[in-house]
């Protein structure tokens, strides 16, 4: 067995590479998948490889954190894909948000990694 690379180990459950979303797409059944792993959680291939997703979606359902220092918005987005995603709603007004309403991904630097969360799609 080989080893696996200590920055691997520790690599988050999604990947992003230069403002691109990347899913997991299983080679053998032709499924997408999230969150990223070595083999399709489908059918069990290992053929597996990175693909970019188009960064749209929409809010399945969300919860919004008002204690703490600054109120926050967290929710499942499901991608025009078909996965569905854990992430940040931002840039919107919080009293806004609402479950089916449309969103895209923005990147923002958490510690020196580019983070993928959403923003609302400007009704028009």
């Amino acid at each position: 067995m080989d080893a696996v690379r200590p920055e691997a180990q520790a690599a988050p459950y999604w990947r992003s590479t230069g403002g691109k979303l990347l899913l997991k797409r299983c080679k053998a059944c032709g499924e997408l998948h999230h969150y990223p792993r070595p083999h399709c959680p489908f059918c069990f291939s290992a053929e597996t490889e990175w693909v970019e997703a188009a960064g749209q979606g929409t809010i399945y359902s969300y919860s919004v954190t008002r204690r703490g220092a600054e109120p926050y918005a967290i929710a499942f987005v499901t991608l025009a894909e078909g996965p569905t995603l854990l992430t940040n709603i931002v840039d919107t007004p919080l009293d806004t948000i609402a479950i089916g309403q449309p969103v895209d991904v923005v990147f923002r630097d958490v510690d020196g990694v580019a983070v993928p969360m959403f923003r609302r799609v400007p009704p028009g």
